[in-house]
């Protein structure tokens, strides 16, 4: 048993965090922004921070905008196609720019070009169906004002020009079409959490601590929250007070849901998706593809699974990517356990669990299709996209760990969502984050939803209004709605975070 130290005389902190990720970062500098006298105490049981789903490697969010992800543009039963959920996401994604200009230009955050710059994004199909589709989702995404300057192409020459090893070598009596988003972009979220935490570190009343996984935690009659800590080097344990919980830790945070005993967390469930790339080895075939492609999902395939061949930028250099192959795995963070799973199960939730099982079973066939692919049908697989492939140029990679949301519901009895969910306690003091994409590219409109709901008194005082809209200008407004303010903040975010034009 690990031996407890108390610390009574500590004082309470303002807010803890669990977790080094991008949503923690996020986070903890904006309530530093709002109330620079808050303390704040970040835990990680990891080394590093940004090691789990917001490192480059591991996470596929890298600037979802909804230029190319198909599935967030379905088509309705009567053939129109709803853009609703893509304005949303296009929209979360202009407030994440917009707060990062802001923390440029106020010095919080480094030269931009370390963590974010432009990439053509891009969705490709082939066969009549698919190309009558992607006509139709141009037609109706060019109504919005976050989608102007969209091009649309069913030209073999121009969409070789665009993205050569997608058209070379692909059969010219296949009908193929095209769109492009040119001001898209590459998001390295770790490199953006490690400059993020680097500013916070540095802040008055801002404790960090690596090495430290949260073992319990209970809220006392004074409201207060108390943690037990383990300090993984030493193997001891003390109990860390606060006003405000965060739970930020991925596919951690179900388990520490869990523990908290709100009743808010009771039915709450995971399913456990993990994921591979093929990284490219040439860098001749990486130097000829700059841009994000994503193509339309297999039948019963999870929107993390997504079939992109991706430019990123990494480390300072450029990467090729080809992926995700998805996986089953019952792990709910890459550096897990496999008794993840397991022990998330308890009497709230196996109800929930069990009916969202048995209407998925589709995905559970598609997963373990996927965890027996040979190498031969992950190349197979890689030729839809670059018909030239040479498995000799490609590595597989293990990439990240995701646990999408399982719910309860009322009607189905529970249900699997492919979106992130926020849950916070009735009185506001803990709140914890859920699920998978588009995760990272919408972390700021998140947080200041949190803040809002967590905080309601302060969030609607004049002074926190006013910092919000210093720190995102269209704060407050709708800017599918306002195609002038939309075009003028995406000018300055561009113009503040050098992406091209």
């Amino acid at each position: 048993m690990t031996p407890a130290i108390s610390n009574p005389a500590k004082p309470v902190s303002d807010v803890i965090l669990i977790g080094a990720g991008i949503m923690s970062a996020t986070l903890g500098v904006l309530l530093k922004a709002l109330d620079p006298s808050l303390t704040i105490s970040v835990f990680e049981r990891l080394d590093a921070v940004g090691a789990e789903s917001s490192d480059a490697w591991n996470n596929a969010g890298t600037g979802h905008s909804a230029f190319c992800e198909l599935n967030y543009t379905p088509e309705r039963p009567d053939g129109s196609i709803d853009i609703n959920k893509a304005d949303k996401i296009a929209e979360q994604f202009e407030l994440s720019k917009q707060f990062w200009s802001t923390l440029v230009l106020e010095g919080q955050l480094p030269d931009p070009t370390a963590f974010v710059h432009t990439i053509p994004h891009m969705s490709f199909v082939w066969g009549a169906g698919n190309v009558e589709y992607l006509r139709k989702r141009h037609a109706a995404l060019l109504y919005s004002p976050l989608f102007q300057g969209m091009e649309f192409s069913t030209d073999p020459a121009q969409i070789a020009q665009w993205i050569p090893l997608v058209m070379d070598g692909r059969d010219p009596a296949t009908p193929v079409a095209a769109t492009r988003m040119a001001i898209g972009t590459d998001v390295n979220f770790g490199a953006l959490t490690r400059a993020l935490f680097d500013y916070l570190k540095g802040q008055p009343g801002v404790e960090f601590h690596l090495g430290h996984e949260i073992e319990d935690f209970r809220q006392k009659d004074d409201g207060i929250w108390r943690l037990k800590v383990n300090y993984l080097g030493l193997d001891v344990s003390r109990i860390e007070r606060a006003r405000f919980v965060f739970i930020g830790a991925g596919g951690g945070s179900l388990p520490l849901l869990e523990k908290s005993g709100i009743p808010e967390a009771n039915g709450f469930g995971g399913f456990p998706v993990s994921g591979q790339w093929l990284k490219c080895q040439n860098p001749d075939i990486i130097a000829r593809h700059e841009a994000k492609v994503y193509g339309k999902p297999a039948v019963g395939s999870p929107p993390m699974s997504m079939p992109h061949l991706d430019t990123r930028q990494i480390n300072g250099r450029k990467e090729l990517l080809f992926g995700p192959y998805a996986g089953f795995s019952t792990k709910f963070l890459k550096q897990g356990s496999y008794t993840d799973l397991f022990k998330s199960i308890e009497l709230g939730n196996i109800r929930p669990l069990l009916y969202a099982g048995a209407r998925n079973l589709g995905l559970t066939k598609y997963l373990i299709g996927q965890v027996l692919q040979t190498p031969r049908e992950r190349t197979a697989a890689l030729r839809e996209y670059y018909p030239k492939a040479n498995p000799a140029d490609w590595q597989l990679e293990v990439a990240g760990q995701r646990v999408q949301v399982i719910k309860k519901d009322k009607k189905e009895g529970g249900v699997l969502e492919f979106g992130t969910e926020m849950v916070t306690a009735a009185d506001g003091s803990i709140a914890a984050l859920l699920g998978a994409s588009p995760g990272a590219s919408t972390a700021v409109a998140i947080m200041l939803e949190l803040v809002q709901k967590c905080f309601p008194a302060r969030a609607a005082s004049p002074e926190w209004q006013a910092r919000f809209r210093q720190l995102v200008p269209s704060f407050g407004q709708k800017l599918a709605d306002n195609p002038a303010l939309a075009a003028a903040v995406r000018k300055h975010s561009r113009a503040v975070l050098r992406l091209e034009a």
